[in-house]
């Protein structure tokens, strides 16, 4: 554990701030036919939402004075720009402008709510220069859409103290509102003790740093395990925003998906008093998801837990971050600039001086990188908890096992996976974990084993059901008269068995036993004590009511093969978020070789080791997070144009560009790779947004998509 610095040591946690020298100010001068301006302040910068990068700077307007009472910084207005009205946010209002020309009015305010605040301005500026981004794009995915009904409501009385200042205005510093405890101590139920932190060396202090109002950062490795309200992790998280909130600040919890912000939620709202937090997710509803977003904003409610959109929820005061499971590929953004969810936390954090905490059962290279720069510290158990706590693992492939079976060399499930099945069964819910979803999401022809593919577009064949014909999962097409190109066949067979394939054999297999999915048809939160077979794909594992009594995990293989830089790292993080539901010392079969790196993780219960072994092996081979790297995708003449155009920093390398898959397969597209030292990460953000800018200048037809440090190098 690490209390806050001036700075950290990474150079990718530092927001692009360089300061420039600006000329003189000069008095606005309103433009013809403009309305007289407003008396104070009379000039508004704005942030225009507008797509072009070389644009991506704050415009000056002015403001008319019959809306002077409604431009307030932060609020929404509409501008003419290029000729057209568009939105915008007004960032503040300003004695003179810098342009020497006449100034164009602000059309309208549209509502004088003030929904960006500075802080989230700054974040959003960072986020941008950290991702070669606008500051247009990130604020689309800070700040929700406005709803004009939700808006109007009336809002009750704000937590802070009743003179304090206007929400988005900055003002001296003003005393912190009450701690969320009730001023007699804690409400029976909602103990005041250290709760699941007391099963590691370093929790209570990390607690006391909190409820101190200090900012520690620190990368958890959680012990598995649920209770009585759920999974442990939700409780300790539940505590830690508990300690924060009662040292006057706000908290911000961010999940991989809707099933852990249930579960969080119920942890939190457990240990705070009603209305202290409030949950984000996309499935509220734009009305609902506004409604509770501004409680944030309002300072009705000082805890946040929420999905990766949360990141830049408005909360006052922030004291603590926290991003649990931050593998989960659901924390990349997918529009642009496609940040990471941990990334946007951890600049937070930094410019607020606030805690931060990375979360999970496993751990990546990146939040090995904050620990190995000493930037964070390190929150575990001892061993000897973690012996008493964890399941007890098997590989179904062990020598032992194969002198007794032989055929369980080529079985997908071998006679110890039927064992621990059965036996399971007696005492509980047992889970199957399954890496594909659907029925047979892969076929090949039954002759030649040639992987099937539509006659259209080449797209892989896949079956929906038994009886149902063979369909083209890219166009969609039935493929009722496929033919095998290679030989001819016209038969096919399973090349890849999903999730609901595995729980209809399953259910055969035991017929007086309830067979449960969840997966992406339908994702299941918990399920009962009651003896059952649970089929679940990666991540949509739910929580069994006193953990499950045994687990199979399927199919290793299927997980281990995929050619990605990240496949050991996330085989070992995907069976390990299931293994961690089980009951203390239950049965866990793994199908995979037991030799396998990830799998010998995986019998220990040793991320960490497994982790740093990730960050050497990067760090030698020179990929990412040892290295600042960006990927620039589009047709080959676009790509090598841009190459051709940018100044890359010192030291970089240019790898490529080389031919890549298109969605469809209907395009020609390449990748070019650029790599640099961590130190120059800035420089290559910056080059790179130059020559987005220049490209966007002279109007160039084909867009060459950027991408810093994706999760899909390889």
């Amino acid at each position: 554990m690490t209390h806050a610095s001036p700075s950290p040591d990474d150079g990718a946690l530092l927001p692009l701030d360089a300061v420039r020298e600006r000329p003189a100010p000069v008095p606005a001068r309103p433009a013809k036919g403009v309305p007289e301006p407003a008396a104070v302040l009379p000039v508004a910068r704005v942030a225009v939402d507008t797509p072009l990068p070389h644009l991506d700077r704050p415009f000056d307007y002015l403001v008319p004075a019959t809306v002077d009472a409604d431009a307030v910084p932060g609020a929404r207005v509409r501008v003419r720009f290029a000729g057209k009205l568009v939105d915008g946010f007004l960032l503040e209002r300003l004695e003179a402008s810098e342009h020497e020309g006449k100034l164009a009015r602000l059309e309208k305010v549209v509502s004088p709510e003030p929904v960006l605040t500075p802080e989230i301005v700054a974040l959003a500026r960072a986020v941008a220069d950290r991702y070669a981004g606008t500051l247009a794009d990130v604020l689309r995915l800070a700040v929700p859409p406005r709803h004009a009904k939700v808006e109007a409501e009336a809002a009750p009385p704000a937590a802070g103290p009743p003179d304090g200042p206007e929400p988005g205005r900055e003002a001296e510093a003003v005393p912190p509102p009450p701690a969320a405890g009730p001023p007699d101590g804690p409400e029976p139920g909602r103990e005041a003790g250290p709760g699941p932190w007391a099963d590691y060396p370093d929790g209570e202090s990390f607690l006391a740093a909190l409820a101190e109002g200090l900012s520690p950062r620190a990368v958890w490795t959680a012990l598995p395990g649920t209770g009585e309200g759920g999974p442990q992790w939700a409780a300790a998280v539940a505590v830690a925003v508990r300690e924060t909130l009662r040292s006057g600040r706000g908290a911000l919890v961010v999940l991989p998906d809707g099933k852990d912000v249930t579960l969080a939620d119920a942890a939190l709202s457990a240990a705070l008093e009603p209305g202290a937090h409030v949950a984000l997710t996309a499935d509220l509803g734009p009305a609902e998801r506004y409604r509770r977003w501004l409680r944030v904003l309002r300072g009705q409610a000082r805890a946040v837990v929420g999905t990766r959109g949360a990141a830049f929820a408005p909360v006052r005061d922030l004291g603590l971050a926290v991003v649990w499971d931050d593998g989960d590929d659901l924390h990349a953004e997918r529009l642009a600039p496609y940040p990471h969810t941990r990334e946007i936390l951890a600049l937070r954090a930094y410019q607020s001086r606030a805690g931060l905490l990375v979360g999970g059962y496993a751990r990546t290279a990146e939040a090995t990188q904050l620990v190995a720069t000493g930037w964070a510290g390190t929150i575990a158990a001892a061993r000897e908890t973690v012996r008493t706590r964890a399941p007890r693992v098997r590989p179904a492939g062990e020598d032992s096992e194969l002198a007794r079976d032989e055929a369980a060399r080529a079985a997908r499930l071998p006679s110890l996976a039927w064992r621990a099945l059965r036996t399971g069964l007696t005492a509980g819910p047992v889970l199957v974990q399954v890496p594909r979803r659907g029925y047979l999401p892969a076929l090949a022809c039954q002759n030649c084993r040639a992987p099937a593919r539509c006659g259209h577009c080449s797209g892989p064949l896949a079956l929906r059901g038994g009886h149902a014909a063979p369909y083209c999962r890219w166009c969609g097409r039935i493929a009722g008269q496929w033919r095998c190109a290679a030989c001819g066949g016209v038969r096919v067979r399973a090349q890849v068995i999903g999730a609901r394939r595995t729980a209809e054999e399953l259910g055969r297999a035991f017929p007086s036993v309830q067979v449960r999915t969840s997966g992406k048809d339908g994702v299941l939160a918990t399920v009962g004590a009651a003896r059952a077979l649970v089929v679940a794909t990666p991540g949509a594992e739910p929580v069994a009511e006193g953990g499950y009594a045994a687990a199979v995990l399927l199919d290793g293989w299927a997980l281990l093969g995929r050619p990605d830089l990240r496949v050991a790292e996330e085989t070992l993080r995907r069976w390990m978020n299931a293994a961690a539901l089980l009951r203390p010392q239950a049965e866990l079969v793994v199908l995979a070789d037991s030799s396998v790196l990830a799998v010998q993780a995986l019998l220990r219960w040793d991320p960490v080791t497994h982790a740093e072994r990730e960050l050497a092996d990067r760090t030698e081979l020179g990929f990412p997070p040892a290295v600042r790297m960006a990927t620039l995708t589009g047709s080959p003449a676009a790509v090598r144009e841009m190459l051709g155009e940018v100044v890359l920093p010192e030291g970089a390398q240019v790898l490529g560009p080389v031919p890549v898959d298109s969605p469809r397969g209907d395009q020609v597209r390449e990748r070019a790779m650029l790599r640099v030292p961590r130190g120059a990460g800035s420089a290559l953000a910056a080059a790179l947004k130059g020559a987005v800018g220049v490209r966007s200048a002279r109007k160039a037809p084909e867009v060459v998509r950027v991408c810093i440090d994706p999760l899909d190098v390889i």
